[in-house]
């Protein structure tokens, strides 16, 4: 059985609270990167490919400018990920139908199967922990990351 976690101090805005969740934050993002890379690394595409491949599985049809937004990187970064991305036959592109200046981008049936197989191995450790730390604790943990995005962004976010 893995150990369970204490309970945060009623003194959580003290630095060791802080610190302590800062900490919790990065070797639980980077352990969920490591699920990723043998997949990332077979395909030889990285963590930006990924998020890529997630947002457009998404919302199928998503504009480049939407997703430059969800991304919050250059033009030039996505540019190459979207490059990769079309070379390996993963993401295809499609015009507008109003707008044809707009392009709007779409998995192919490979990029669906990359991005379910990426899916997976994230969901699988994702849903153990939901799992171990109840529902309460789910609902506070996404309570706190929604937290950390400016109210400016929230928009952002895709419901379910």
């Amino acid at each position: 059985m893995v150990s369970q976690s204490p309970a945060a101090s009623a003194l959580f805005l003290r630095e060791a609270e802080v610190r302590r969740g800062i900490e919790l934050m990065h070797f639980g993002q980077a352990a969920l990167h490591r699920a990723l890379e043998p997949a990332l690394a077979a395909a030889g595409l990285g963590r930006a490919h990924q998020r890529a491949l997630y947002f457009i599985a998404r919302q199928p049809d998503l504009s480049v400018t939407d997703l430059l937004r969800l991304l919050a990187i250059t033009k030039q970064s996505l540019g190459r990920v979207l490059g990769d991305l079309s070379a390996q036959g993963l993401v295809e592109t499609r015009q507008g139908r109003n707008d044809r200046r707009q392009r709007l981008l779409r998995l192919t049936d490979a990029g669906r199967t990359l991005e379910a197989q990426l899916y997976e191995a994230m969901r699988s450790r994702l849903a153990a922990a939901y799992a171990e730390a109840g529902q309460d604790a789910v609902t506070g943990y996404w309570r706190v990351l929604e937290g950390l995005i400016p109210e400016s962004e929230r928009a952002r976010l895709l419901r379910p």
